[in-house]
């Protein structure tokens, strides 16, 4: 039986999917997420700036229940975040989880999905 995260994690990718094309996995959506954060548009990364969106992508989804807090844009216009706290020791798949469920919450308070 699938549970009620897994559930909601496929209707966000099946939603993007639907825009983005098949085969969308959990890097692919934190991709998605940084891009839109950044808000520069189609532009040319490299493989650094590739990382820099995905961990752009992970403060902003972490940083409502805590573990970051946002510092400003710089003159790039990359945003910066603080960690306010380590993450809580998490078995293997506990933090992966945390993950998709903050996905969920943005793609909610967003209004993208129900």
């Amino acid at each position: 039986m699938v549970s009620e995260l897994e559930s909601n994690f496929e209707q966000v990718v099946k939603m993007l999917e639907g825009q983005f094309g098949e085969d969308l996995d959990l890097q692919a959506v934190l991709f998605l997420i940084g891009v839109q954060e950044l808000g520069k548009g189609k532009i040319k990364l490299n493989k650094n700036e590739k990382l820099d969106v995905m961990h752009v992508a992970i403060c902003t989804l972490l940083e409502p229940i805590g573990y970051y807090k946002f510092e400003g844009i710089d003159e790039e216009g990359w945003p910066h975040w603080s960690a306010n706290e380590k993450l809580p020791p998490l078995k293997p798949g506990q933090q992966q989880q945390l993950v998709k469920q903050a996905i969920i919450d943005y793609f909610r308070e967003n209004k993208l999905i129900e």
